[in-house]
């Protein structure tokens, strides 16, 4: 028997196709055996004659569908239905013929290929399928071959690369290149089939351009009142590259001292700017060079190329009325203290640089000097004294003078003028702080009661230098200055009594070292207590004497005589009297006359 049979697709005829014959060895011609099929398409697309073992296939059959059929074949006893051979398998295989065209996965493709590329660099790969059977025959064996693209691309006709078939393709000539592919089958014979597609090509940017200027002279035009680092004017150069291929930076050939140029990356303009003020009163017209270049390099095309390029830039400052403009700021004046008012100060002066120069007048801001200590010149611009100075009161001035253009209110400029008051010693030295000295009863001569110090409201340009002195004759008490602006109030004797005297009042004179010397008096209260023998004080009241309720006529004028004296020596200008009692009123005269002490500006007594 057979195993396999071959049968041609896509049978035309009207009657079956005939496949083949199945025989036996026990079948004798007698029809006592009969054939049966099953399988694949048994009794469907493939009949059997019982007796002769025909073999037809009832259907046009599509080898694209289904290449082979597995069937199996029985002899059988057609009396008793027995098995005369074991089941034999075969196959129905389904021959090819040439009925599917070769076919793309795409109607179009897509590739690029850089510009100036070699002859036969590879673009794209591209290959078509063909359904029938490419073990049998050729009808699937494909050959590709060019339709349109000429001369500027090739194909392989055996895998369907596409190659670049021109040298010097250049993009900037022409970027988009439509190719038509087509595929034949039957090996490209006549009488193939065949299936076209269409493959967009595009020629990718390479930087083989180097940027030009269209205009290589510019000229810009700007008010001197632009703001440093404000933007005055743009150009560009042409690159037809594109990308980074086109990225371009401009510079300014050996710099320069007022422009500055950068690049916007955006646009691929170079940014004219200003690095300093503009002024054109000093100067109106500039010239420099900018050099442009191409940021990115390809070192295949820099070969014989400047890829740069170079442009005069012309700048024209335009005039602005502007405000006028003081010779100094701020102004720093020094006046001395004891300056009468109506003295000169200082100047102060500030000019129009216009062109026309127009004429300015001055004034000083009143907010700025409330107390209106100033004035100042309109016309000159010099500033004198409304009032006398006291650097006691304060040591610097801090005023606004404005300088307003006549014909323009509106072009005014303010400056600082600083005012220093120097310093005129007209001022002594007085004590730095009140004292609360005593002295012991049982205290001994040559003994510390008190370190006194000074101050002085002037400012020495040398420091401060202070002489602490006291009557030489006084009886009680005398001063050791220590050279370092204090001393030490010592005392002359011993065995002072609260009885005799519970206060004493000690006259010091102050005097410092500046020019003119000034002095000053100040009095020390001094206390008489009562203290251990260690020195610590126990009690300062005075004590009580018992004299009789009245006093003598001459008692009282002795003591009236007393006060004149007094007053006389040290130009006292008041006097009061203090009460034994704790108790008294000041404001009353006392009943009860007793000792007086005077100091320089009033006295002070206790009734005993």
């Amino acid at each position: 028997m057979w195993n396999q049979f071959f049968l041609l697709e896509e049978y035309t005829g009207n009657d079956h196709q005939y496949v083949g014959k199945l025989h036996s060895n026990m079948d004798k011609g007698n029809g006592n055996v009969r054939y049966v099929l099953t399988g694949d398409g048994a009794g469907t697309l493939f009949l059997i004659d019982e007796k002769s073992g025909d073999i037809h296939a009832t259907k046009r059959l599509d080898r694209e569908e289904k290449a082979m059929y597995t069937l199996n074949a029985k002899v059988l006893d057609r009396n008793t239905n027995a098995e005369l051979e074991p089941d034999t398998e075969f196959n129905i295989k389904i021959h090819d013929i040439n009925d599917n065209a070769p076919k793309f996965s795409k109607e179009i493709y897509f590739a690029s290929v850089p510009e100036m590329s070699d002859v036969g660099t590879t673009v794209v790969t591209i290959t078509a399928s063909d359904a029938d059977d490419q073990t049998y025959g050729n009808s699937a064996k494909l050959v590709y071959s060019i339709l349109q693209g000429q001369p500027y691309f090739s194909v392989d006709s055996e895998n369907g690369t596409i190659k670049t078939a021109l040298p010097g393709m250049d993009r900037e000539v022409k970027e988009h290149y439509q190719v038509v592919i087509q595929a034949k089958d039957m090996a490209g014979q006549m009488g193939g089939l065949s299936g076209t597609t269409t493959v967009s090509i595009t020629l990718s940017d390479v930087n083989d351009s180097p940027p030009r200027f269209a205009n290589h002279s510019f000229r810009v035009t700007t008010p001197e009142s632009t703001e440093v680092g404000g933007a005055i004017g743009r150009i560009k150069a042409d690159d037809p590259d594109v990308g980074r291929n086109a990225e371009m930076e401009y510079s300014i050939v050996g710099g320069h001292d007022i422009f500055n140029i950068v690049t916007d990356q955006k646009t691929q303009e170079g940014v004219i700017v200003i690095k300093k003020v503009l002024d054109y009163e000093t100067k109106k017209d500039y010239e420099f060079r900018v050099e442009v270049r191409n940021t990115y390099l390809d070192a295949r095309f820099i070969h014989g190329l400047q890829f740069k390029d170079y442009a005069t830039v012309r700048v024209t400052v335009e005039d602005v009325d502007e405000p006028p403009v003081f010779t100094r700021n701020p102004y720093v004046i020094e006046v001395h203290e004891d300056t009468a008012a109506g003295s000169f100060v200082g100047v102060v002066s500030a000019r129009d640089l216009d062109a026309d120069r127009k004429a300015v007048k001055y004034s000083i801001d009143r907010h700025t000097d409330l107390e209106r200590l100033f004035n100042i010149d309109s016309t000159n611009g010099t500033i004198t004294t409304l009032k006398a100075l006291d650097r006691e009161m304060s040591k610097w001035h801090n005023i606004s003078v404005v300088a307003t253009e006549i014909n323009n209110p509106g072009q005014t400029t303010r400056v600082p003028v600083f005012i220093k008051v120097l310093d005129v010693n007209d001022n002594a030295p007085e004590f730095a702080t009140s004292y609360d000295t005593f002295v012991c009863e049982n205290v001994k001569a040559g003994q510390l009661i008190q370190t006194i110090s000074a101050v002085d409201t002037d400012e020495p340009q040398v420091g401060h230098k202070f002489v602490f002195t006291i009557s030489p004759t006084n009886p009680n008490f005398t001063v050791v200055d220590r050279e370092d602006n204090t001393a030490n109030i010592l005392t002359r004797r011993g065995g002072f009594s609260r009885r005799e005297m519970s206060m004493y009042f000690l006259p010091v004179v102050i005097s410092d070292n500046d020019y003119p010397i000034q002095s000053s008096t100040s009095t020390l209260v001094v206390r008489v207590c009562a203290c251990d023998s260690r020195g610590n004080m126990q009690s300062c009241s005075p004590e009580v004497l018992p004299f009789s309720e009245g006093l003598t006529t001459g008692a009282l004028v002795a003591i009236l005589l007393c006060v004149i004296i007094l007053l006389s020596k040290y130009n006292n200008v008041s006097c009061f009297f203090f009460h034994a009692d704790p108790g008294g009123d000041l404001r009353t005269p006392p009943t009860k006359a007793g000792v007086l002490v005077f100091s320089r500006s009033r006295c002070c007594g206790t009734l005993l």
